[in-house]
């Protein structure tokens, strides 16, 4: 039982510090000796919510995840502590999603020591001239550990490292990477999202993982673009897209137009309730949902959970921001009150992971922006 309420307690954390409102300020000049590396600045998040019962946590793992300890039901530490790859920092080895196209899998429980903050998908690309990798990584030696992966499977170079968005297990293993003279690329707004957090997000990893969190510094983007960049690679063209405000400030996409594949980020949920924030534009995700969707792509590998298909990610992104936003309109039109918004039934999604932790939370924040649409 305290392992459980204690996990409560650091997602609750989390979450206050991912939508904290004080941001500390940064000066041209940051202190070496604080793990900084020049000017730069980084920022890392565990977004990923706890559910707050065993029986919620053990259907989490198994459904999403498979069940760690064969043939016996996940219970207590287990339920948090499954690793895929024990021998790896990695919770799970990459797989070849297409030809020449992997996935490193992450947990879709939330950020643990024994997962080494492998809960989101750290993806990369194989070309004949190098590699592209998606998401730096939670912290320095899980992206060494994805390196080393990557060592195994091919011996092209990593030429770049791109950012899927500023949150902490997406960019807080950066350092790595420039340190292997790695350019890191990103969408200008995660970048500003990794100056402003930076060190809060950085401390909060490093109180989770321990010894783990070794060598993670703050560290910024090499480059950043606005809307679009394109990278010819070993014949692969590899587009960066930014199609507009989504889950959080610089959600960009990774298309692969020869392919029909899509390393889609946070912009496409399907095997856990996505979670909303209060940087969150509900309503523009959805009028952004159709250009997302009109690239034609087969498949997509989304920031969490398995790769999928487009009409998956739709039924449980798209669609569940449309009913949750028609449900909430209704209320306020019909005068109901933030606490009334709570309990609006969201019964066609609660099967998903974290929904029972997320589901009221997501509501109230809904009820919040669309205040100011009435």
């Amino acid at each position: 039982m305290f392992s459980k309420q204690l996990l409560c307690v650091g997602l609750l954390l989390a979450c206050a510090v991912a939508s904290a409102q004080e941001k500390p300020c940064y000066h041209s000049g940051w202190p070496t000796d604080a793990g900084v590396r020049g000017d730069q600045g980084e920022d890392a998040a565990a977004k990923p919510a706890v559910p707050p019962a065993v029986r919620f946590m053990r259907g989490l793992l198994e459904q999403a995840l498979g069940t760690a300890y064969a043939g016996e039901p996940l219970t207590g530490e287990a339920l948090y502590n499954s690793d895929k790859a024990p021998d790896s920092m990695l919770y799970d080895l990459p797989r070849e999603v297409v030809p020449g196209v992997w996935s490193a899998i992450g947990a879709t429980a939330p950020g643990t020591y024994a997962n080494a903050g492998h809960n989101n998908n750290l993806s990369f690309v194989v070309t004949d001239a190098g590699v592209l990798v998606v998401n730096a990584g939670d912290n320095y030696l899980l992206a060494k550990a994805l390196h080393d992966e990557i060592k195994k499977i091919t011996d092209q170079p990593v030429k770049y490292v791109v950012l899927e968005n500023g949150q902490g297990h997406a960019m807080l293993g950066a350092s790595y990477w420039q340190d292997q003279g790695v350019p890191v690329i990103a969408h200008a707004d995660a970048a500003h999202e990794i100056e402003q957090q930076s060190f809060a997000l950085l401390e909060t990893m490093q109180g989770r993982a321990g010894d783990r969190a070794a060598g993670t510094r703050v560290v910024l983007p090499d480059e950043t673009f606005s809307d679009k960049k394109i990278i010819e690679l070993g014949g692969e063209r590899i587009e960066l897209l930014y199609l507009g405000p989504a889950h959080s400030p610089g959600d960009i996409i990774v298309w692969l137009p020869d392919r029909k594949l899509v390393i889609s980020g946070d912009r496409a949920f399907h095997q856990r309730m996505l979670p909303l924030f209060e940087h969150t534009d509900s309503k523009a995700w959805i009028e952004t949902w159709d250009a997302f969707e009109a690239l034609g792509a087969e498949v997509v590998i989304p920031g969490h959970g398995e790769p999928t298909d487009m009409a998956t990610v739709r039924k449980y992104t798209r669609d569940y921001l449309v009913y949750l936003r028609e449900k909430i309109g209704a209320l306020i039109e019909n005068g109901g009150t933030l606490q009334q918004a709570y309990e609006i039934d969201q019964s066609p999604y609660m099967h998903l992971p974290t929904a029972e932790f997320l589901a009221k939370r997501n509501a109230g924040q809904v009820f919040q922006s669309m205040e100011f649409e009435f």
